[in-house]
């Protein structure tokens, strides 16, 4: 059985929430976990109760960084219009520029978890 996980508070979390996702939507959550450097239950709670994210720069992070620019380089080789890009895509390389621009002087970075869409 796994340890006990306690919220900020000490208050013992027992309630499971639970819902569906899409492959593609999958995704994005994972490599925005992975970018957040925080476990998955920590970055949904802490998006779903509009509480910023502080990114701390760490091995982990950096892996996550380093995984995207070159996922993002990768695609820009292969695409002839920048229109080719899926939203999905897009939505992941606002929040990597996001954390590239503010750990630039510092070692961490506060995102600003937002509610409104990309435009196009």
């Amino acid at each position: 059985m796994s340890a006990k996980n306690n919220d900020m508070q000490g208050r013992f979390r027992r309630i499971v929430v639970a819902f569906r996702v899409s492959q593609e939507e999958s995704d994005v959550i994972n490599r925005m976990v992975a970018l957040s450097g925080l476990t998955k239950q920590d970055y949904l709670i802490r998006c779903t109760s509009n509480t910023d994210i502080v990114v701390q720069g760490n091995p982990y992070v950096y892996r996550s960084l380093k995984y995207e620019l070159n996922h993002f380089i990768d695609e820009f080789k292969h695409l002839g219009n920048l229109e080719e890009i899926e939203l999905d895509d897009l939505i992941v390389l606002r929040r990597v520029l996001e954390i590239v621009i503010a750990m630039h002087d510092k070692k961490m970075a506060q995102i600003k978890v937002q509610k409104e869409s990309p435009e196009k």
